[in-house]
């Protein structure tokens, strides 16, 4: 029997269930990867727990240290004098296995169902989370325990980032791409600044807890994950999305605006999609994915500008702890505002690359402002406690803005870029390419630091800036390319105006 209601009825229900199916897919994969964050969180926090001045501190009654043991409160093997040095080993430990890990992941990612990729990811992770935790339980003191454990949990965590990209990228074009991933890539603070809060309410007693409780909710929304994720529209029959914009130019305009023989209008792509089911497309090469215009320098861009961000995340609360002399729980809910201005930066980010279209001019001036930030919070941010607030929203909305923007947006553009011919299978492999190369900056961040902090913070800043200066200078041939399309607009839209103002 043929429907009754009207088509424009019909329009606007299939429209509010689209629209609905897709919120609740931002939503469910906004919880997913905050508890991947979440879990990343503690080790920072409780860091200032395994080496502690011990001086300031009562010994408890059944204490069976020497009494002339000044360090007779931390956690060995992380007592000594060196300890700067294995902490950064167990945080190089879950960086590195995570670099190499990302590479692979992708491959995966495109291969596997994404539901049954993630859920298992998340029990995984929740698990290694946990028993990093359980050292404190079971009295273990031995380095190689929380080395391997870090390795393990780095590994699984893999899961979390091309999946979540892909899912998203399934279900929304590339319209309003980076204000709405903008947003949606606030999760990273969230799940920081969730980790920071429930590690500080343990960090000062049994803080083993610490990592258990994030552990158990990561496992948890886990589960949540298997039962509840849909991966493509089509899945519940609604609507794929467009990933290019109607061509509204000729045919030769639009060759010469770069988009050459593989330009696609929305029109013919949704006309295909509502045809009959075309066979899988092949899942792309790795080398494919580097071929693709700007996937080299972005991934190398987001290599020296994670380096900066993953530093912050793991010995900020480390160096407020020791510069400001601030207790272990205040230093670490003090670090929380450097992902508050990430959430601010990320959405900056996405607002102005959609209303510009310069995705890697946005990056470069937020990087071109980061650089003196930074050196002014080393130098003034810890004068006071007002200062210190907005040094690090500021410092983390400049720092962490370019990392989401690339990392969303960015990945998602390039993943079903218009010379895949409509082929979005490349989605998971650019986007474990792209955040791979990043992680390996991840990875040399905290090492760095770790190697250099024994010399003075002073030097870790300017490692820190260094780096923003290269990844800004990476994004040149980039950003030149962009000001060349603004200038052929800016050309083709005057010569239409006079066109109108003096008709022949």
């Amino acid at each position: 029997m043929r429907s009754s209601l009207a088509p424009g009825v019909c329009f606007l229900r299939a429209f509010s269930r689209d629209s609905w199916y897709r919120g609740f897919i931002l939503l469910i994969t906004f919880f997913i990867y905050t508890c991947y964050h979440m879990s990343r969180k503690p080790i920072s926090i409780v860091k200032s727990r395994l080496h502690q001045n011990c001086s300031e501190l009562i010994r408890p009654i059944n204490d069976t240290h020497d009494l002339n043991d000044t360090t007779w409160c931390s956690w060995a093997p992380f007592d000594k004098s060196n300890y700067k040095e294995l902490l950064g080993g167990v945080d190089n430990a879950f960086l590195v296995a995570y670099a190499v890990g990302m590479f692979i992941s992708g491959i995966f990612g495109e291969r596997l169902p994404l539901r049954y990729y993630l859920s298992a990811g998340m029990l995984l992770s929740g698990l290694f989370t946990s028993l990093l935790g359980m050292a404190y339980f079971w009295d273990i003191h031995f380095l190689w325990y929380f080395v391997v454990i870090q390795i393990c949990n780095g590994l699984v965590q893999t899961t979390g980032w091309p999946s979540v990209v892909t899912c998203v990228g399934n279900w929304f074009g590339k319209g309003k791409r980076g204000l709405i991933m903008g947003i949606w890539n606030s999760h990273t603070s969230v799940g920081n600044i969730l980790g920071s809060l429930l590690a500080g309410i343990w960090v000062s007693g049994p803080w083993g807890l610490s990592f258990v409780v994030p552990g158990v909710i990561t496992a948890a929304m886990g589960l949540l994950t298997f039962l509840f994720l849909i991966e493509y529209p089509e899945d519940v029959d609604c609507a794929p999305p467009q990933h290019h914009g109607v061509s509204e130019e000729s045919p030769d305009s639009s060759e010469e605006a770069g988009n050459g023989p593989y330009r696609d209008s929305s029109v013919d792509l949704a006309a295909r999609a509502s045809k009959a089911p075309n066979p899988e497309p092949m899942a792309i090469s790795f080398f494919g994915a580097l071929r693709i215009p700007g996937v080299i320098e972005f991934s190398l861009c987001l290599l020296f500008a994670k380096l900066v961000s993953y530093t912050f995340l793991y010995w900020l609360p480390l160096y407020i702890f020791n510069v400001a002399h601030f207790g272990a729980k205040e230093a670490g809910d003090l670090s929380t505002l450097f992902d508050v201005g990430g959430i601010i930066g990320g959405i900056v980010a996405g607002l102005i690359s959609d209303s510009t279209g310069g995705r890697a001019t946005t990056c470069c001036i937020m990087l071109i402002l980061a650089a003196p930030m930074m050196y002014l919070y080393n130098y003034i941010g810890q004068r006071g406690l007002v200062s210190s607030i907005v040094m690090l929203i500021v410092c983390g909305a400049l720092v962490n803005g370019p990392y989401a923007l690339i990392t969303t947006a960015v990945s998602a553009d390039l993943g079903t870029h218009q010379s895949l011919k409509g082929n979005a299978k490349a989605l998971s492999t650019v986007t474990a390419i792209i955040d791979g190369t990043g992680s390996i900056g991840a990875a040399l961040g905290p090492l760095l630091a770790g190697l250099i902090s024994p010399t003075g913070w002073n030097n870790v800043f300017y490692m820190l800036i260094s780096a923003d200066v290269l990844a800004c200078l990476l994004l040149c041939r980039l950003v030149y390319k962009e000001i060349l399309g603004w200038k052929v607009s800016l050309g083709r839209d005057r010569g239409s105006s006079l066109a109108l103002t003096h008709p022949r």
